[in-house]
């Protein structure tokens, strides 16, 4: 059982976020605030989600990248963090599991995911 003011403060972090409906095997681009000192700048993570997990606030996905020298990148968010200044759905993937951890053994074209067609 919830305490019902966290449940009150939660709702209301909830209310003010936009967030796009994505899942496993979309590719998405992620907006994320980062301070340099003094400074802030937005840089974009882009790659495959390979899980959402949680629920409510703590709700968090996985994306997935391939970075530089074939290396792959993985970085998890929190949804509703403050951090994030928006999430872009580029496209949506063609898959069977909630889960993508098998992405991580696959190289090269045989790591592709096919394409929902609208």
């Amino acid at each position: 059982m919830r305490n019902k003011y966290i449940e009150a403060f939660e709702n209301a972090q909830i209310a003010t976020k936009t967030i796009p409906e994505f899942r496993a095997g979309d590719t998405i681009k992620v907006a994320v605030k980062i301070k340099e000192g003094d400074k802030q700048r937005v840089q974009n993570f882009e790659g495959v989600c390979i899980e959402r997990r949680g629920t409510g606030t703590g709700e968090t996905f996985m994306v997935r990248k391939i970075g530089a020298n074939s290396v792959g990148v993985e970085r998890i968010f929190p949804i509703y963090s403050d951090s994030i200044e928006s999430i872009t759905v580029l496209r949506r993937g063609q898959v069977r599991r909630a889960k993508l951890f098998y992405l991580r053994g696959l190289r090269g074209k045989s790591a592709r995911i096919k394409e929902i067609k609208k």
